[in-house]
């Protein structure tokens, strides 16, 4: 990779992607933090502290209830720090507190123990820690059903418009414009749903059920496992099983081959009218692309979306579609049905998320896929390019990986704090603090080097 270019095109646009990454990471945290908030305040229990981002405090305002809200130096994260813990991480608890006009410490009064958070039942501290993965959720979907009620929701047809030639769909036996009715027993609502499914198989098999002409039929089929650079050089492996989207179009210019038929530049003309007397027929094509290797394609192109090669003066004059014009049905959405529609991508994106943490684990997909804040701020950076809709729906991606990962039982983590308040409702009596105080240390450690190995990763990546 040409990483001067990319140092270049990256401090032209430092703020961007600068600027993206930061406000979409303080908008997530102060909504998880403020999850946590809010429901210790419903629990009676008293906020010390809120703060976005670690070290060193900016600024910050302590308002009546006694919290301290502040922005800190760090703004890769942030806490809440709960009255009567001795740190954020709750690992211990005190007794005192310091007086505010002797400086001393003191005894903590039972007026005062009663707003402390390690003295409410487990359950309250249960749901106090949980709020912060579940208000991510809360937000990530409330985020989509807004998008899908305001601008509708841009579903592509789950069919296939073109089989690649020498493609895993291609020797499975998979023809132009079918339609795949569900893969694995899962329902396929849209060609989003195909790709993101192969992506996670890479090379393993699946069953899809695929209408062909009202007819159901049967395929067994196993992508072809690819590894992918993106133009920043992070990679990522994903399987692909080559079919093509109805949202894409060829430009004829492009077209080299039709069947058995070459031409050479200039040959548009020639092109097109064969291409025209073969409307409604299973063709081969082979496409012109810039990177020196053309593009195979067996298609099936329709009359009735095609009538504007014959009119010289139509902008799509030499524009082959093959499936529909619009690419794209528009799904519009009452509120109800898009917090349905939002709920079931939720659900759709977390199990992704853990189908590909767990090929990691067993080594089906490599650790190297696992990024960093540089990854982030890149993708940020793009979804910013791309317009405001691409960055509030990656912002709602985001907030759902951010609740996810809250969850694993890892101590320093909420969910690692839930697993030990399970163990305490289970024992009748909470886990010894030493136990906690040596699990949070283990967690810390091994947290941090997660986070050196996944950014250490995305500079090995850009460099080399």
């Amino acid at each position: 990779m040409d990483y001067l270019s990319y140092f270049q095109e990256f401090s032209s646009n430092v703020w961007l992607y600068g600027g993206s990454f930061l406000l979409v990471l303080s908008i997530l945290v102060f909504i998880h933090e403020w999850g946590h908030y809010i429901v210790a305040r419903m629990c009676g229990v008293r906020v010390e502290t809120f703060s976005i981002g670690f070290g060193p405090e900016l600024f910050g305002v302590t308002d009546r209830n006694g919290t301290h809200w502040k922005f800190s130096i760090i703004p890769l994260g942030g806490y809440v720090k709960l009255f009567g813990d001795v740190d954020p991480a709750s690992a211990q608890h005190t007794n005192e507190v310091e007086d505010q006009d002797t400086g001393k410490k003191r005894v903590l009064t039972p007026a005062e123990l009663q707003e402390t958070f390690f003295n409410k039942p487990v359950w309250k501290r249960a749901l106090v820690v949980a709020a912060g993965p579940g208000i991510n959720y809360l937000f990530a979907i409330v985020l989509m059903a807004g998008l899908f009620v305001y601008t509708g929701q841009p579903v592509t047809p789950p069919e296939g418009a073109a089989v690649v030639v020498g493609s895993s769909a291609d020797e499975h036996g998979f023809k132009p414009h079918d339609r795949i009715i569900s893969i694995d027993g899962k329902s396929i609502s849209s060609f989003e749903d195909i790709r993101r499914e192969m992506m996670i198989a890479l090379d393993e098999e699946r069953h899809f059920e695929v209408e062909r002409k009202g007819q159901l039929f049967d395929i067994h089929a196993s992508p072809k496992k690819k590894e992918f650079e993106d133009r920043f050089g992070f990679k990522q492996s994903i399987g692909l099983l080559g079919l093509i989207s109805p949202r894409q179009a060829v430009n004829i210019e492009g077209i080299v081959r039709i069947d058995n038929t070459n031409f050479e530049k200039g040959q548009e003309d020639k092109a097109r009218a064969l291409l025209l007397s073969k409307m409604d027929q299973t063709i081969e094509i082979e496409i012109l692309v810039k990177n020196g290797e053309n593009d195979l394609l067996i298609i099936q192109p329709r009359a009735e979306f095609n009538e504007a090669m014959r009119d010289p003066e139509s902008k799509e004059y030499n524009v082959l579609f093959l499936a529909a014009k619009q690419g794209n049905d528009i799904v519009e959405h009452s509120v109800g049905s898009a917090l349905l529609a939002s709920l079931k991508q939720t659900y759709v994106i977390t199990r992704g998320t853990l189908e590909a943490l767990g090929q990691m684990i067993t080594g089906t997909r490599s650790a190297t896929e696992l990024g960093g804040i540089i990854r982030i701020g890149a993708i940020a950076g793009d979804m910013a390019q791309q317009g405001l809709i691409a960055l509030i729906m990656f912002t709602a991606l985001l907030s759902i990986n951010l609740g996810l990962i809250n969850l694993f039982p890892i101590p320093m983590l909420d969910g690692g704090h839930l697993v030990f308040y399970a163990v305490e409702s289970a024992l009748g009596k909470p886990v010894p603090e030493q136990v906690q105080e040596y699990a949070f240390r283990v967690g810390l450690v091994f947290l941090v080097g997660i986070m050196l190995f996944a950014n250490i990763n995305d500079i090995v990546q850009l460099v080399l």
